[in-house]
Protein backbone atom coordinates (compact mmCIF):
# COMPACT_ATOMS: atom_id res chain seq x y z
CA UNK A 1 0.00 0.00 0.00
CA UNK A 2 1.25 3.66 -1.39
CA UNK A 3 -0.96 5.67 1.61
CA UNK A 4 -1.77 3.59 4.57
CA UNK A 5 -0.05 1.04 7.15
CA UNK A 6 -1.69 -2.29 8.55
CA UNK A 7 -1.59 -0.59 11.89
CA UNK A 8 -3.85 2.18 10.85
CA UNK A 9 -6.52 -0.56 10.71
CA UNK A 10 -5.60 -2.11 14.15
CA UNK A 11 -8.97 -3.26 15.98
CA UNK A 12 -8.51 -0.99 19.18
CA UNK A 13 -8.43 -4.48 21.64
CA UNK A 14 -5.63 -6.34 19.15
CA UNK A 15 -2.82 -4.75 18.30
CA UNK A 16 -1.57 -5.82 14.47
CA UNK A 17 -5.16 -6.92 13.88
CA UNK A 18 -5.07 -4.95 10.68
CA UNK A 19 -3.87 -8.11 9.07
CA UNK A 20 -6.83 -9.68 8.71
CA UNK A 21 -8.18 -6.85 6.32
CA UNK A 22 -8.97 -7.95 3.10
CA UNK A 23 -6.34 -7.44 0.45
CA UNK A 24 -8.95 -6.09 -2.68
CA UNK A 25 -10.67 -3.48 -0.40
CA UNK A 26 -6.98 -2.44 0.96
CA UNK A 27 -5.87 -1.74 -2.84
CA UNK A 28 -9.21 0.15 -3.73
CA UNK A 29 -9.05 2.13 -0.80
CA UNK A 30 -5.20 3.06 -1.59
CA UNK A 31 -6.97 3.81 -5.34
CA UNK A 32 -9.52 6.13 -3.91
CA UNK A 33 -6.49 8.04 -1.59
CA UNK A 34 -4.86 8.11 -4.77
CA UNK A 35 -7.42 10.09 -6.83
CA UNK A 36 -8.56 11.92 -4.27
CA UNK A 37 -5.31 13.59 -3.31
CA UNK A 38 -5.84 14.28 0.14
CA UNK A 39 -5.46 12.11 3.14
CA UNK A 40 -7.93 9.65 4.67
CA UNK A 41 -7.63 9.27 8.37
CA UNK A 42 -8.90 5.84 9.05
CA UNK A 43 -10.95 5.91 12.36
CA UNK A 44 -12.17 1.90 11.92
CA UNK A 45 -10.64 -0.68 10.23
CA UNK A 46 -10.83 -4.37 11.66
CA UNK A 47 -12.87 -4.99 14.56
CA UNK A 48 -12.71 -8.30 16.91
CA UNK A 49 -16.27 -9.59 17.66
CA UNK A 50 -15.65 -8.94 21.01
CA UNK A 51 -14.97 -4.79 20.13
CA UNK A 52 -17.89 -4.69 17.80
CA UNK A 53 -20.39 -5.72 20.60
CA UNK A 54 -18.87 -3.06 23.19
CA UNK A 55 -19.83 -0.59 20.51
CA UNK A 56 -23.27 -2.06 20.75
CA UNK A 57 -23.43 -2.29 23.94
CA UNK A 58 -22.28 1.30 24.22
CA UNK A 59 -25.12 2.09 21.37
CA UNK A 60 -23.04 3.15 18.34
CA UNK A 61 -24.18 2.71 14.81
CA UNK A 62 -22.13 -0.63 15.13
CA UNK A 63 -24.28 -4.10 13.56
CA UNK A 64 -23.75 -7.27 14.42
CA UNK A 65 -23.61 -7.98 10.85
CA UNK A 66 -20.79 -5.35 10.35
CA UNK A 67 -18.45 -5.27 7.34
CA UNK A 68 -15.21 -4.16 9.68
CA UNK A 69 -15.97 -8.11 11.18
CA UNK A 70 -14.84 -9.74 8.01
CA UNK A 71 -11.92 -6.91 7.11
CA UNK A 72 -13.40 -5.24 3.98
CA UNK A 73 -14.63 -2.18 5.84
CA UNK A 74 -13.24 1.50 7.23
CA UNK A 75 -14.56 4.64 8.52
CA UNK A 76 -12.95 7.78 6.90
CA UNK A 77 -13.04 10.50 9.31
CA UNK A 78 -14.70 13.77 7.42
CA UNK A 79 -15.75 16.96 8.95
CA UNK A 80 -16.28 19.12 5.68
CA UNK A 81 -19.13 18.85 3.13
CA UNK A 82 -15.68 20.04 0.67
CA UNK A 83 -14.02 16.95 1.88
CA UNK A 84 -16.65 14.46 2.06
CA UNK A 85 -17.53 15.35 -1.73
CA UNK A 86 -13.66 14.97 -2.19
CA UNK A 87 -13.33 11.36 -1.04
CA UNK A 88 -16.88 10.47 -1.78
CA UNK A 89 -16.47 10.89 -5.25
CA UNK A 90 -13.23 9.07 -5.45
CA UNK A 91 -14.53 6.15 -3.50
CA UNK A 92 -17.28 5.74 -6.39
CA UNK A 93 -14.91 6.25 -8.96
CA UNK A 94 -12.30 3.42 -7.91
CA UNK A 95 -15.63 0.94 -7.81
CA UNK A 96 -17.03 1.29 -4.17
CA UNK A 97 -20.65 0.29 -4.14
CA UNK A 98 -21.35 0.39 -0.42
CA UNK A 99 -21.23 4.16 1.38
CA UNK A 100 -22.48 5.31 4.52
CA UNK A 101 -22.35 9.07 5.60
CA UNK A 102 -22.43 10.76 8.85
CA UNK A 103 -21.55 13.85 10.33
CA UNK A 104 -17.63 13.42 11.08
CA UNK A 105 -17.17 9.80 9.08
CA UNK A 106 -17.93 7.82 5.82
CA UNK A 107 -18.04 4.05 5.71
CA UNK A 108 -16.76 2.55 2.90
CA UNK A 109 -16.92 -1.74 2.34
CA UNK A 110 -16.87 -3.96 -0.51
CA UNK A 111 -18.80 -6.69 1.44
CA UNK A 112 -19.95 -8.83 -1.39
CA UNK A 113 -22.56 -10.86 0.75
CA UNK A 114 -24.51 -7.19 0.76
CA UNK A 115 -26.29 -5.44 -1.71
CA UNK A 116 -25.10 -1.93 -3.31
CA UNK A 117 -26.07 0.83 -0.63
CA UNK A 118 -26.04 4.54 0.29
CA UNK A 119 -27.08 5.44 3.82
CA UNK A 120 -27.59 7.93 6.24
CA UNK A 121 -26.33 7.75 9.97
Amino acid sequence: MKYFTLKEFDSPDEPGSGKHMDKEFLEMLDLAREEAEVPFKITSGFRTKEYNDELLRKGYSASSKSSHLKGCAADIFCSTSQMRSIIIRALVNVGFKRIGISKSFLHVDNDSDKSDAMWLY
